[in-house]
């Protein structure tokens, strides 16, 4: 099981590094740089000296890392004798990786075109939650599995959240889609980019409002569930801060792949930290019980101590 845990975990940190590598292709208008596929340049393999073909290249490379983990996580994953659905979820999860490669190559071939990049990007945030959700059951095969740590109400709450967090980056893509870099000098937009921000921050404020919500219930009950939200509000603020500095900016790419990054890392955190409300592993769920007799036994001594003779 041990082992099944760490390749879970590793497949999920492969699956966001894949993200920010397509990103990276994308705002800096590389798309287009190699002509061929699987290799760089008809008869040859590699790229030759142009960097955009490097970036390109690299992020073929960078391919095979979450390839191979999630094919080695499903394998794992069936030689520990994991519940037939967290099996399945892991194969399903190395073929939504695998997918990635073809549809790449569509997408070549449609010219960038900015709804198959934005399938590309939308699957791989889906191939993402996937990793997270098989990491998580991994732990809880390994170290043990706890009740749900909130009540119905507040994991189907949960669920809205992942909702919003959805249309946030939905939302995010277009703008991207409709931003000064679609790919390639040559790549057409989609749509003006001033509607599609309007869109998006509106997005923003009704995923924010949601995000506080569950964060203060949390942090109210304590815990580590109550530490992964303030983690995941601390990127969201971040996120806010690059978001407005990269508008007033024009829109440099560099800051531009920071959004994209840490968009893609607050879908991540909001899936796991939805996931593990509904189903944590043992760890997370001591810290709450732990926390609660801490504070009773201080209450307790201090009217221990405040009822005693002076």
């Amino acid at each position: 099981m041990t082992t099944f845990r760490r390749l879970a975990g590793a497949a999920a940190v492969a699956l966001y590094a894949i993200i920010v590598s397509g990103a990276t292709v994308r705002l800096t208008s590389s798309g287009l740089a190699c002509e061929s596929w699987p290799g760089c340049e008809p008869g040859s393999f590699f790229p030759a000296t142009s960097h955009h073909g490097f970036v390109e290249f690299g992020n073929r490379i960078v391919s095979l890392f979450p390839i191979g983990l999630t094919v080695a996580t499903w394998w794992a994953g069936r030689r520990a004798r994991a519940p037939r659905w967290v099996v399945r979820l892991a194969g399903v999860t190395f073929l939504g990786t695998i997918a990635q490669a073809p549809l790449g190559f569509l997408t070549i071939l449609s010219d960038l075109h900015p709804l198959m990049v934005m399938t590309h990007f939308l699957l791989a945030l889906a191939v993402l939650a996937g990793g997270l959700a098989v990491a998580v059951e991994a732990w809880r095969l390994d170290r043990g599995a706890a009740e749900p740590l909130a009540s119905p109400l507040v994991r189907r709450g949960g669920l809205l959240l992942v909702a919003a967090a959805l249309a946030l980056v939905v939302t995010g893509a277009f703008a991207t889609a409709a931003g000064p870099h679609p790919g390639g000098s040559d790549v057409s937009r989609l749509g003006t980019l001033v509607d599609a921000v309007y869109v998006h921050v509106r997005a923003s404020a009704v995923y924010g409002i949601g995000l506080l919500l569950l964060v203060a219930y949390l942090v109210r009950r304590g815990g580590r569930a109550a530490s992964l939200s303030l983690v995941l509000l601390a990127v969201v603020v971040a996120q806010m801060v690059v978001g407005e500095t990269q508008w007033r900016t024009q829109l440099p790419w560099g800051l531009v792949l920071v959004h994209v990054s840490l968009a893609a890392a607050i879908w991540g955190l909001t899936v796991l930290l939805v996931y593990v409300l509904w189903r944590p592993p043992a760890g997370l769920a001591a810290a709450p019980t732990r926390l609660f007799k801490w504070r009773t036994s201080s209450a307790s001594a201090s009217a221990r101590r405040s009822s005693a003779p002076s």
